[in-house]
């Protein structure tokens, strides 16, 4: 899935005519990746579109009523074979693998005054050491990951990854200073996020098309409530033991997932695109431990792309304006949503005026958000089956990319309530279970409209559904990394109302400017992107096949550029008369 196979295009003509002389599995497996983000998957439309010759030979559904994409093998051991339990039991390990990084990063939010007591420093000093530093690194650890993933499979660069985030997560348990605290933190950051990007790997490589968005639900419901969980569940015990009890803790639950992977995981990675596959170089017990330990991935690396090529195929996959623009869509939505679980364990218990001054007990029952994560996962798996069943009929049988952005018009509404709602409850000292009720819609729609993402990237690049995963993980990581330098001074001077106000419009703006945008001309940019690299070097030559495609791509980076400077002056020309200056609150805009 991973070679530099070249696409030849959409022109319908030349395609039937290729597909009706297929007569491999690798050619179907050729025509599944260079449709990518269109697929025909209703098995009498494929007759129509392939022929006979072709249709007949395409493997269905049990049901026999949807294509499979790809297209099994018939070995075996190509986990799109293995039995339901089988692929259940690989889910869970790496949804709950995908648990850790956030988890960890957010046992230092339940420990946040206590790590200040311990250190003699403040919460801000805390938080911008050691909490958004480490949030930062989450996300390059994800590319790293990936580009050793490609060559030498998941199950060892997870296993290892996941050994190593163990050993610097107990260094931070007994980290005797600050400056060792925040390296430990950092480290265990970088190391722990390999999950967050495996897991697409994982679906990927188990599930087809058709079952992939349900189960990126349940992976992507992981890595989204595992922020909420260690402050939920560590304000509890900060509140009655040391500090170091929740980094122990956490270390525990580390060791449990390394345990997971150690005895029950296993390799995904099957290279199908080449015939025939390569043989496994060990069988039984032995291929077992050398997977786990990678030696079977270097026995196969000479198979599969170098490391260094890792990073140019991200490169190649980012200056796509499909995925760039919803990738800076999705960096909003996710990074104001990181900033509130950052900084709502001090707006929560600095004392009155200021904030709201509740006790570690009733601050960790604040962040009992999970259960508003049940709830999306919910909306989300029943929300994205319907409309890709919807999209499909409409269609008369095919499915196309776009569709899947249909879920941001269900979560975008509920965002924007869930931000005015917590931004008012903070302003106002309104009750508790107003604050809760706006955080917990907040985050209803960060998990439906971050399925969505996914599953859209997914679809449009599906033979670089690694690259897809890390740029994702870094681009929601780098918006979250500094909404915390911020939100609390601009609370401090203007209220917590305009704060997530603004937050709110400037994700409805990115939504109306992008989303759209997408859906009407998104198929336009991937035929077109798919025509641009057949016609390098052909009829228009390098260069002119460049200019060509990359005139469309300009304008839509001139707008998004004219849009971010809009709101920069916005955020500037905000100020006018300060709420401090008319004798207010000096966080949330109080009267005094």
């Amino acid at each position: 899935m991973e070679n530099g196979r070249s696409s030849p295009g959409y022109k319908e003509e030349a395609v039937e005519s290729k597909c009706q002389s297929v007569d491999s599995e690798i050619d179907l497996l050729a025509f599944y990746e260079d449709r990518a983000g269109r697929l025909v998957v209703d098995p009498q439309e494929a007759r129509i579109e392939f022929g006979d010759a072709v249709a007949s030979k395409l493997k269905l559904s049990k049901d026999g009523t949807k294509v499979l994409w790809p297209q099994p093998s018939d070995d075996p051991e190509d986990p799109q074979n293995w039995s339901n339990l089988r692929k259940t039991v690989q889910l869970i390990i790496i949804t709950l693998a995908a648990i850790t990084p956030d988890f960890d990063s957010g046992v230092g939010i339940a420990a946040i005054f206590a790590l200040a007591k311990q250190y003699g420093t403040t919460t801000g000093v805390i938080n911008n050491l050691t909490s958004n530093w480490s949030i930062f690194l989450l996300g390059w650890g994800g590319i790293f990951a990936v580009m050793l993933m490609r060559r030498y499979g998941r199950l060892p660069v997870l296993f290892w990854s996941q050994v190593l985030a163990l050993g610097f997560l107990v260094g931070c348990t007994f980290a005797p200073n600050l400056k060792t605290f925040a390296a430990m933190r950092c480290l265990t950051a970088f190391f722990a996020t390999c999950p967050q990007v495996t897991g697409l790997y994982v679906v990927t490589d188990m599930y087809p098309f058709h079952l992939q968005a349900r189960k990126l639900n349940v992976w992507t419901m992981g890595f989204i409530i595992s922020a909420f969980l260690s402050p939920f569940a560590f304000g509890f015990l900060v509140a009655r033991a040391n500090w170091r009890w929740t980094y122990g803790v956490a270390s525990i639950y580390g060791a449990v997932v390394v345990s997971l992977i150690m005895f029950f995981g296993e390799e995904t990675l099957y290279d199908r695109s080449f015939k025939p596959v390569p043989p496994r170089p060990t069988a039984g017990v032995r291929y077992r431990t050398e997977t786990l330990l990678g030696l079977t991935g270097l026995k196969m690396a000479r198979y599969r792309p170098s490391v260094v090529s890792g990073l140019v195929s991200h490169l190649n996959v980012l200056w796509r304006p499909h995925l760039l623009g919803v990738l800076l869509f999705e960096a909003f939505v996710f990074g104001f949503a990181i900033g509130i679980n950052v900084t709502m364990a001090v707006f929560l218990g600095t004392p009155p005026p200021v904030g709201f001054g509740w006790s570690q007990y009733a601050t960790a029952a604040g962040y009992a958000t999970p259960i508003a994560l049940l709830i999306g996962e919910i909306t989300g798996r029943y929300a994205n089956d319907w409309i890709q069943g919807w999209s499909i009929r409409r269609n008369k049988g095919v499915f196309e990319a776009e569709s899947r952005l249909w879920a941001c018009y269900i979560a975008i509404p509920l965002y924007i309530c869930g931000f005015i709602v917590l931004g008012a409850s903070l302003q106002n000292h309104l009750s508790a279970g107003a604050l809760v009720m706006g955080w917990g819609i907040a985050e209803v729609a960060v998990m439906v409209n971050t399925v969505a993402v996914y599953a859209y990237c997914n679809d449009c690049f599906p033979k670089n559904h690694g690259e897809v995963s890390s740029l994702v993980n870094l681009m929601r990581t780098l918006g979250g990394f500094a909404v915390a330098y911020f939100q609390v001074p601009w609370a401090e001077k203007h209220g917590a109302l305009q704060v997530f106000g603004c937050e709110a419009a400037i994700v409805a703006g990115l939504f109306l400017l992008i989303v759209p945008a997408l859906q009407l001309k998104g198929r336009y940019l991937r035929v077109r992107d798919h025509d641009v690299q057949s016609d390098l070097g052909a009829n228009h030559g390098p260069l002119g096949a460049f200019l060509d495609l990359n005139v469309a791509y300009f304008m839509m980076y001139l707008y998004l550029i004219m849009f971010m400077l809009f709101v920069s002056r916005v955020r500037d020309g905000c100020s006018g008369e300060s709420i401090s200056s008319r004798r207010t609150d000096p966080l949330w805009g109080i009267p005094a």
